[in-house]
């Protein structure tokens, strides 16, 4: 699933792609939010978001998005 977070104030956005699902990080964004602390995520690869929830303009969960793929495959 790929996460686009949008930043208040700020042109651009922090993309990730996550195996969690939407509930899970739905709950994350809930339980930050509500609890004022700090927003942490972790991509495919095991590394670590974190986001003042203060700071979050929006926040896009697209489970059908797949990454781009470039390069050759050769069998």
């Amino acid at each position: 699933m790929q996460i686009t977070i949008g930043i208040k104030h700020s042109q651009r956005e922090l993309t990730l792609e996550t195996t969690e699902t939407i509930e899970a990080v739905r709950a994350k964004v809930d339980e930050a939010t509500a609890a004022e602390t700090p927003l942490v995520l972790s991509d495919d690869k095991d590394r670590q978001l974190i986001v003042d929830p203060e700071s979050i303009a929006y926040i896009e969960l697209d489970p059908a998005k797949e990454q781009r793929r470039v390069g050759i495959g050769l069998a």
